[in-house]
C-alpha cells in the first residue's frame, strides 16, 4: 500500500542552509523503508501460520493487529506533531518503531502468537505517527511548484522498497524453515521448536530496530530544519456531520475501506493461494518471490496510469481499473495452473491508482472541509484490519481459498460503483 496522501496543513518554517537537502534525502529513504516494513507482513503471515499451525482466519489477524493501530493512533499522532513539530515528531515515530521491533525478541522467546501480534500493533502505531508527517515534510522541503514531483519521486522509492523488501523477506523468513512442528501430543517439543524457529524473525526485527534508531538520531540531529513547521491542531468538530451529510465523502470512505481491505487481503493470502496444487503448487519461498511482483505491479501501474489520468476522467479510469481487477479475479478463480496464479498477481497492477483517485474524487472542491474529509478517508484505511480476516473466515468455512476471492471481488465492485457514480455526477455538473 502506498503512503497515504495528506493535506499539507502546516506552519512553514524556512529550511536552514544545506541541511534541508540532507533531510530531503533522508525522507526518500524513509519512504523506501516504510513501504517494505508495512508489506513484509505478507511474508510474515505464512511464516507464523506454519509455525503456530494457525487457521487462515488466525493468520490474517496479523493485519488486524497492524491496521487497527492506524485508527487508534491517528489522533494521538496528529496531537504529537502539533506539539513537537514535524522533525521531532518523525524522530519520535522512528523511536517507537525501533522499540516495537525489539518486542519481537521476547515474542520469539515466549513462543506465543499473541506476543507477535502485540509487537505488530506497536509497529503499526509508529508507522501511523510517521504517516502524519511524511508528505507534508516532503512538500515543504523545496519550491511549491515542484512539490508534486517530489511526492511522486518519494512514492517511487516507496514502491521500490516494497518490491525489494518483500522479495528479500521471502528469502530470509520463508527460506530458513526447518521441518514441521512436532505433534500436539508433545507440547514441550512444540514450544522448543517454535522458540527456535522464531529466532530468525527476532533477528530480522533486531536489525530493523538498529536501522530505526540510527534514523531517529539522524532526524533529531536535523531538528533545527523546519523548526517552525508543525501540524495544525486537530479539530474534530463537524467531522461526523461531514461524513453523515456528504454522500461523496461517505462513499469515498467506504471505497478506501474496501480498496485497502481488498489489496491487503490478496497480498496477505497470495502465498497460500500460489501454494495450492491446482494453482501453481509452489513452495513458500517460491510463492514469496512471486508475491513481490504483485506489489511491483502497483509500482508500474502508477507510471502507466498517470498518463491515463491525463487523457480520461478519473472516474472512468477508476471504474475501468476496478472492472479489470474483477475480471482478473474471476479468471483466476475459474482457471487452473500458472494462469490462475499470474492473473491474481496482475491485480496489483490495477490497484496502482485506486487509492489516490478515490481520495481526490472524494475531496475535490471541499475547500475548508477538505482537511476533515482527509481525516475521514485516512481513518478508513482500517479496512486493512477487517477484510483480510473475513477472507480467512471464508477460506476456513468453505475449505476452498478460491471461494474467498469473492471477498475482494465484492470490494472492487463497490469501487467500480463509485467510479461510475463520479462520472455521472460530473456529467450532471457539466
Amino acid at each position: 500500500m502506498a503512503m497515504m496522501p495528506s493535506k499539507p496543513d502546516v506552519t512553514i518554517g524556512a529550511p536552514s542552509n544545506g541541511k534541508s537537502t540532507v533531510l530531503l534525502a533522508l525522507m526518500f529513504a524513509v519512504f523506501f523503508l516504510l513501504g517494505g516494513v508495512t508489506n513484509i507482513n505478507d511474508v510474515l503471515i505464512p511464516k507464523l501460520k506454519g509455525l503456530f499451525e494457525l487457521s487462515h482466519f488466525q493468520a490474517n489477524l496479523v493485519q488486524f493487529a497492524f491496521f487497527t493501530s492506524y485508527a487508534l493512533f491517528s489522533i494521538p499522532a496528529g496531537m504529537m506533531m502539533a506539539r513537537l513539530g514535524y522533525i521531532r515528531g518523525l524522530a519520535a515515530g522512528f523511536a517507537i518503531i525501533g522499540a516495537a521491533a525489539l518486542l519481537f525478541i521476547p515474542a520469539a522467546g515466549s513462543g506465543t502468537y499473541v506476543a507477535f501480534l502485540a509487537a505488530l500493533f506497536m509497529i503499526g502505531g509508529g508507522i501511523t505517527v510517521l504517516q502524519v508527517a511524511m508528505n507534508p515534510v516532503v512538500t515543504t522541503l523545496g519550491p511549491v511548484e515542484t512539490s508534486h514531483s517530489r511526492l511522486t519521486f518519494a512514492q517511487l522509492f516507496n514502491s521500490v522498497g516494497v518490491f525489494l523488501m518483500v522479495r528479500g523477506g521471502a528469502e530470509l523468513l520463508l527460506g530458513n524453515s526447518a521441518g514441521s512442528p512436532p505433534p500436539a501430543a508433545d507440547p514441550a517439543a512444540q514450544a522448543a521448536y517454535r522458540i527456535d524457529q522464531s529466532q530468525i524473525i527476532a533477528q530480522a526485527y533486531m536489525g530493523l530496530a538498529v536501522i530505526m534508531a540510527v534514523i531517529a538520531v539522524g532526524f533529531w540531529s536535523l531538528r533545527s530544519v523546519l523548526s517552525d513547521s508543525r501540524a495544525a491542531e486537530a479539530k474534530a468538530e463537524g467531522t461526523f456531520d461531514l461524513f453523515a451529510k456528504n454522500a461523496r465523502v461517505r462513499f469515498g470512505a467506504i471505497c478506501i475501506f474496501a480498496y485497502v481491505g481488498a489489496e491487503v487481503a490478496i497480498g496477505s493470502n497470495l502465498i497460500a493461494y500460489l501454494q495450492t496444487r491446482d494453482v501453481m503448487g509452489l513452495s513458500p519461498v517460491e510463492a514469496g518471490r512471486l508475491l513481490a511482483y504483485y506489489w511491483g505491479g502497483a509500482m508500474v501501474g502508477r507510471f502507466v496510469g498517470g498518463f491515463a489520468l491525463r487523457w480520461f476522467a478519473p472516474g472512468r479510469v477508476l471504474a475501468s481499473f476496478a472492472f479489470i481487477a474483477i475480471g482478473l479475479i474471476l479468471f483466476s478463480a475459474l482457471s487452473d495452473g500458472a494462469m490462475a496464479g499470474w492473473s491474481l498477481i496482475l491485480v496489483g497492477l490495477f490497484n496502482s491508482l485506486m487509492f489516490p483517485t478515490i481520495f481526490s474524487l472524494a475531496t475535490e472542491g471541499l475547500k475548508e472541509a477538505a482537511a476533515k474529509a482527509s481525516g475521514i478517508l485516512c481513518t478508513a484505511i482500517v479496512g486493512g484490519a477487517f477484510i483480510p480476516p473475513l477472507f480467512g473466515i471464508v477460506t476456513d468455512v468453505s475449505g476452498n481459498i478460491r471461494l474467498a476471492l469473492a471477498v475482494p471481488l465484492a470490494c472492487y465492485a463497490i469501487i467500480a460503483g463509485f467510479g461510475i457514480w463520479a462520472v455521472r455526477r460530473q456529467a450532471r455538473l457539466a
